[in-house]
């Protein structure tokens, strides 16, 4: 449920198109629905822009399902993240136009798709940080931002980036997503103007210590501009980029890109 629709709903019942118990048995869900195992906040969109997200992991398939068709029905774009296939084949049972990227193990449900916006480039160490940046990619495109993937261009071959350096100067904001030592994002931080997210996995052997190694490397960065996020967390690296980006966007930061 978000504003535009709350209008919508009003202008109806102002016009007689909806009798007062119809338009109350549409609200009746606001602000929170109780499915007894789960609250679904349907005035989050209201509040600050984006809509509850379904984070899977420790859900049953059948509780995920049942948050998804709640959060279906009240918003066109509907994502639950770290999703297992059993879960997904159960979204899918309430919601069959929903998909499954099992790379990224994220199912989403996009049924308004708004002309993207600005850019935001996000930007892998290797090919082993793909899974976590593609659900950072997958979840700015779900919100409305242009993506651009710049995969497996980590510090090992620093001219795979250089490569692209046009690319990402255009960009209203980097997402960089790497393992091992996590020194992608210090890098971008030197050739660009704009904020860096970075994004550490839990790529790596023994002494990487599941991505700790990672992210106090990046919390250390000493490039200006570079901001940290969870392990893993591509989810939390997206709506900030989403955020940036859309600030640029709408005037109130840095020119967007042309």
């Amino acid at each position: 449920m978000n504003a535009h629709r709350i209008r919508t709903l009003i202008e109806q019942h102002k016009v007689g198109e909806l009798s007062t118990d119809e338009l109350m048995e549409l609200l009746k869900t606001l602000p929170f629905e109780d499915l007894g195992f789960a609250r679904i906040d349907h005035h989050r969109r209201m509040r600050n822009g984006y809509p509850e997200v379904i984070y899977g992991e420790g859900k049953s398939p059948e509780q995920a399902a049942a948050i998804f068709r709640s959060l279906a029905a009240h918003d066109g774009n509907v994502l639950c993240t770290r999703a297992t296939p059993e879960m997904a084949q159960a979204i899918r049972t309430v919601a069959a136009e929903a998909l499954y990227h099992p790379l990224c193990r994220l199912v989403e449900l996009r049924r308004s798709t708004p002309p993207p916006v600005g850019l935001v480039v996000v930007a892998t160490g290797g090919t082993s940080d793909i899974p976590v940046a593609e659900e950072a990619a997958l979840v700015l495109e779900s919100f409305g931002s242009r993506v651009e993937r710049l995969f497996d261009v980590g510090v090992a071959g620093i001219h795979r980036l250089l490569a692209h350096t046009d690319l990402v100067r255009q960009a209203n904001c980097i997402v960089a997503v790497a393992g091992m030592e996590g020194a992608l994002p210090s890098v971008m931080g030197g050739l660009v103007e704009v904020p860096v997210i970075a994004v550490p996995t839990s790529i790596g052997y023994g002494a990487s210590f599941g991505g700790v190694t990672a992210l106090l490397a990046m919390l250390n960065s000493c490039a200006a501009g570079v901001s940290v996020v969870n392990i893993d967390n591509g989810f939390g690296a997206a709506c900030q980029a989403d955020m940036i980006n859309k600030l640029a966007v709408n005037g109130r930061g840095r020119e967007p890109a042309a």
